[in-house]
């Protein structure tokens, strides 16, 4: 079934499902470098990217039966890579700051002065969020709680959720602006 022609996604995940090597080794090359790209956005180290690339195409092989063929396969895939990188940095502990600034086009300014920043330092600037939007934060990016489970122990709702993260994150770059121009002011 797995010669040289383009195949539908739908033809490649059930040749992925009933474990046809041919078909895991095409999704894989097909996007492999697309997952290769976002985790050398958090990490320098070709290494460490590696393994967490290498890492979410096995869980993303383990539940690829999960997947319902609503909204792109892409996406489902990246999602679950993202939360191999997650739980990558939440086992090192050493740097929390790509949970914090998640965007695809960051300056080369402020991705210098992110790999500066330690676990401590971003967890000082957490602390002057406001108490809602830190305590949403802090479920979300260091405890690792979805939205919905954040919106039910909170009582809010998931958009709300959503909101205070996207609220911290907005903060927390003014907060490292304000900090950067201090630093090469004085």
């Amino acid at each position: 079934m797995f010669n040289h022609r383009n195949y539908s996604e739908k033809e490649l995940v059930e040749g992925c499902v009933t474990n046809n090597r041919r078909a895991q080794e095409i999704l894989y090359k097909q996007y492999f470098a697309k997952m290769m790209g976002m985790c050398m956005r958090y990490t320098s180290d070709r290494d460490k990217a590696m393994l967490i690339v290498n890492n979410g195409f096995l869980k993303v092989f383990k539940k690829l039966d999960t997947f319902s063929f609503k909204g792109s396969l892409e996406g489902w895939i990246r999602k679950i890579v993202y939360h191999s990188l997650s739980e990558y940095f939440k086992k090192e502990s050493k740097y929390l700051h790509f949970l914090v600034f998640e965007e695809k086009d960051t300056s080369t300014t402020q991705t210098a002065a992110l790999s500066n920043l330690y676990m401590e330092d971003i967890l000082e600037m957490v602390t002057q969020l406001p108490p809602a939007t830190q305590q949403v934060f802090n479920l979300y990016a260091i405890e690792g709680f979805t939205h919905v489970e954040i919106a039910k122990n909170l009582d809010i709702s998931v958009g709300t959720s959503k909101w205070h993260l996207s609220n911290a994150r907005q903060k927390l770059k003014e907060i490292l602006r304000k900090s950067n121009s201090r630093q090469y002011a004085g």
